[in-house]
């Protein structure tokens, strides 16, 4: 049980709020290379459910421990910090400014760096291994190189976590290992870790009218009024000089990359080719695809 003298064990959960990539068409590219995601529907990037399933279970473990998740994108992404809150996150905040506006995985990993240190004394980070509007698997992993934490990448599994380390299963091409680490750690967790818990009704009756203060719009008096008596509904939205960063580092400016090209990739061949266990009928299919143009 927490007591009062009991030191919050703060966690951060990185969650990202993706275009839809199933259906991709012309419309979702920016003259300027960058994703158009006004054209899309979006969803919570698949991993990083995965990763505040750990993050809330590592929280379950720890007395005083706290689950703090940060999106950085458009005022939309607030749904992200709410469908959080639904599955037992204890708060979250939103990273929105022009100035991260077609930001690279250099620039996005400084910005975020830049929100968890003004959170103060950060233990544990988690975030999804990749998200699939970009599959680079890069942030995480430069994240924990500003931060200057150590890191456990492709986490399948939670063994056990202590105020001090965390034992974690690792699910590798060539099988799994565990391993033991310290914190202060960054993890990035796969699709094949458990599940996210659903939603609770009790949680979804108490949040459904959260918001950030740019969600209120014309209605802004009002949610003033309700957020005084209920300030826990009053979502936490950051803009690049609440975090204070270098502005240079930031968007398309701060970006060593940039989007060259968005396509829709359908495979049109639907029949099945079954190749005989013969060298001779192996070598075929090896020069067969070796003809396919990608």
């Amino acid at each position: 049980m927490e007591t009062k003298n009991q030191e919050t064990f703060q966690i951060v959960v990185l969650a990202k709020q993706v275009p839809d990539t199933h259906d991709v068409g012309k419309e979702a590219m920016n003259a300027d290379g960058t994703v158009n995601r006004a054209a899309l529907p979006t969803v919570f990037n698949p991993e990083d459910l995965n990763a505040l399933e750990m993050a809330l279970k590592v929280r379950d473990s720890i007395p005083g421990a706290k689950v703090f998740v940060l999106s950085m994108g458009p005022a939309k992404a607030a749904e992200i910090i709410r469908e959080s809150l639904y599955r037992g996150a204890d708060d979250g905040a939103v990273l929105s400014d022009r100035r991260f506006a077609g930001s690279d995985t250099l620039a996005t990993s400084y910005a975020l760096s830049c929100a968890i240190k003004k959170l103060g004394d950060v233990k544990l980070v988690f975030c999804g291994r990749q998200a699939i509007d970009g599959d680079t698997a890069q942030v995480g992993p430069q994240v924990a190189e500003k931060l200057e934490m150590q890191q456990v990448t492709y986490a399948e599994e939670l063994v056990n976590a202590t105020r001090e380390k965390l034992t974690i299963v690792r699910r590798l091409e060539q099988g799994i290992e565990v391993v033991e680490a310290p914190t202060p750690l960054l993890v990035t967790v796969g699709g094949t870790a458990p599940e996210c818990r659903f939603r609770i009704a009790d949680r979804m009756l108490k949040y459904y009218k959260a918001q950030m203060p740019s969600e209120a719009g014309e209605n802004l008096a009002a949610a003033e009024e309700m957020w005084k008596e209920r300030p826990y509904l009053k979502l936490k939205e950051w803009n690049a000089d609440d975090v204070n960063p270098e502005l240079d580092r930031l968007g398309l400016g701060g970006s060593a990359t940039k989007v060259k090209q968005i396509e829709n990739v359908v495979l049109l061949k639907k029949e099945n080719v079954n190749v005989p266990a013969e060298a001779a009928a192996i070598e075929q299919m090896w020069k067969d695809l070796q003809g396919v143009v990608f």
